[in-house]
């Protein structure tokens, strides 16, 4: 069973940069489309950001631009750098794993990330 742990979240202020890095246990990473997702209070979880095991990238409209996903597959790590943070990225982050191949799927524990003044 596959295990993912984040980090990286924190308090900070609008402008500023975070990377949240998510690593994960076993050996399907390399064949696995990882995913960020956050979810902020009183609203559904959302798609932020994905990444193929070949590296093809996806965004949602709100953070293109600003965040970039990347994964390290030496490493079994995915990061996701936050540039120029504002109040509404606040929210718990998650990572996600899909195996490619069984479809197997399982999410972090999220890390907090609060964008305040």
């Amino acid at each position: 069973q596959v295990q993912l742990v984040e980090s990286g979240g924190g308090l900070v202020q609008p402008g500023v940069s975070l990377r949240l890095s998510c690593v994960a246990s076993g050996r399907v990473f390399s064949i696995s489309v990882m995913s960020w997702y956050r979810q902020a209070p009183g609203k559904q979880r959302e798609l932020v950001a994905v990444i193929t095991s070949g590296g093809g990238t996806n965004y949602a409209d709100s953070v293109k631009g600003r965040f970039t996903i990347s994964r390290d597959n030496a490493k079994n790590t995915v990061y996701l750098q936050m540039n120029s943070l504002k109040p509404e990225d606040t929210g718990v982050y998650y990572c996600k794993l899909m195996s490619a191949t069984t479809r197997y799927v399982t999410w972090g524990q999220g890390t907090q990330v609060t964008v305040s003044s």
